[in-house]
């Protein structure tokens, strides 16, 4: 393998290899969905590897960090766990901002938590900028089901995630079941994203390019930004 990568070109120039990095600390995460469609189940899960079915309803909000290593850079997750009960939503929602992934979580045993992540979906989107998250719609308790009953929920989600420009998943608390692989790539967007809006801070600079008869040329160069590439249905940052 390693004699056919380098037999694709010359050797690096010194001046093409990029030591230096952004300095990164966290992205937050915030979960939501109705009552005790398993959010705490799925953060403990990841975070914990541990799974207890008598856990209690989260009183308001809660939070994990979980620490990740992406490209040798070190990065974390802020995985902020909101509370399904209706009282507790005006104390949860403050919690909602400046999240760079919005997790909007249903039972697929239940279909009508599936129909209310519409609503959940509009109230964490309400509280941040457009376009400056993720979304994901997350199938919990992929245990409970199987064969065509399974097969039937999943579609239901897989249509809604598309009309919601989302990213749908399927899991299980119980078995682990997607629940690292689906975890790690919320991490690998944010970080992602968190290098790109680096480099946007960035200031712009004047370099020099040379000189024609004896004028001198400059170009302006700015940061790259992000663009709003059509994505494949139910992959997609929020519009």
């Amino acid at each position: 393998m390693r004699s056919s990568l380098m037999s694709l070109g010359p050797p690096v120039g010194r001046n093409r290899v990029i030591t230096s990095f952004p300095k990164l600390t966290l992205s937050k995460v915030v979960v939501v969905g109705d009552l005790y469609v398993g959010k705490t189940s799925l953060i403990h899960r990841f975070c914990k590897n541990v799974f207890d079915r008598d856990y209690k309803a989260t009183i308001g909000v809660d939070f994990e960090i979980e620490r990740f290593e992406i490209a040798g850079i070190p990065y974390s997750l802020q995985i902020w766990d909101t509370a399904g009960q209706e009282k507790f939503k005006c104390i949860a929602s403050a919690y909602y901002r400046g999240a760079q992934a919005i997790i909007t979580a249903f039972d697929l045993s239940d279909v009508q938590t599936l129909e209310h992540t519409r609503q959940w979906l509009e109230d964490a989107l309400r509280e941040n900028e457009a376009g400056s998250c993720f979304i994901f719609l997350v199938g919990t308790k992929k245990d409970l089901l199987s064969g065509a009953a399974c097969e039937q929920a999943e579609a239901q989600g897989v249509s809604l995630a598309s009309e919601m420009q989302a990213e749908y998943w399927s899991v299980s608390a119980k078995t682990g079941e997607n629940v690292t692989e689906f975890f790690s790539r919320v991490a690998a967007l944010a970080f992602e994203q968190s290098v790109l809006k680096d480099l946007e801070k960035r200031p712009s600079a004047q370099l020099q390019i040379g000189d024609r008869d004896g004028e001198l040329i400059q170009l302006e160069t700015h940061s790259p930004r992000t663009h709003d590439s059509k994505r494949p249905p139910g992959l997609g940052c929020c519009q």
